[in-house]
């Protein structure tokens, strides 16, 4: 499946839903929804992503996940059932996150701090230290487990898997992104290799 770049621009500011089951254990926060995601109504969707060939390295998933077309109901499930939530600090969609002002970030926590009380995770894992250090005002913060926790929730900042972040590699996502899921008590899968 593939789309115009007039075809993805009509899906800016569109909202993508959470992806949350009765129990999260993890909720995993992205920045934002990119128009790709939003056309297909499914989280991390672009071609290019690292998120979910990190989340399978890290062995959080059993199986490999290809949302670009839009996640079945089937990969839904999966995830719910490993106890894992996936929301956005910022429910509008963009073509890119810089494309988001401070002031907006800054709403965003509050919506995420709702959404964290209501739902009551162990854990949050923020993805993406930019967006984290604006909308927390922590300008000094660092990638890894914060000394304050979220509404109750033990709040870890990790990489954004955006192809963009050209500092990351899947296997340095998966590493970060194994930590907050132990912490939420989620079992990992093992593997035998590790592809970067």
């Amino acid at each position: 499946m593939g789309f115009t770049k007039a075809e993805l621009e009509a899906f800016r500011d569109a909202e993508v839903p959470d992806l949350v089951g009765a129990d999260p254990k993890l909720v995993i926060v992205g920045i934002n929804p990119g128009l790709w995601t939003a056309a297909v109504q499914t989280h991390f969707a672009r071609p290019g992503n690292r998120f979910y060939p990190a989340l399978y390295a890290a062995g959080i998933l059993d199986r490999r996940i290809d949302p670009g077309a839009g996640m079945t109901d089937q990969d839904r499930a999966a995830l719910v059932a490993r106890g894992i939530a996936i929301t956005n600090l910022v429910r509008r969609a963009t073509a890119r996150a810089d494309e988001l002002s401070r002031d907006e970030l800054v709403a965003g926590r509050a919506g995420l701090e709702a959404f964290v009380r209501r739902h009551r995770p162990p854990v949050v894992a923020m993805l993406g230290i930019t967006a984290y250090r604006a909308a927390f005002g922590q300008p000094k913060a660092g990638l890894g487990r914060q000394p304050a926790d979220l509404c109750g929730a033990q709040l870890w900042v990790v990489p954004n898997p955006s192809g963009l972040n050209a500092h990351a590699t899947i296997a340095s996502l998966a590493t970060a992104y194994a930590e907050p899921a132990r912490a939420a008590g989620i079992e990992l899968y093992t593997r035998s290799t590790v592809a970067g």
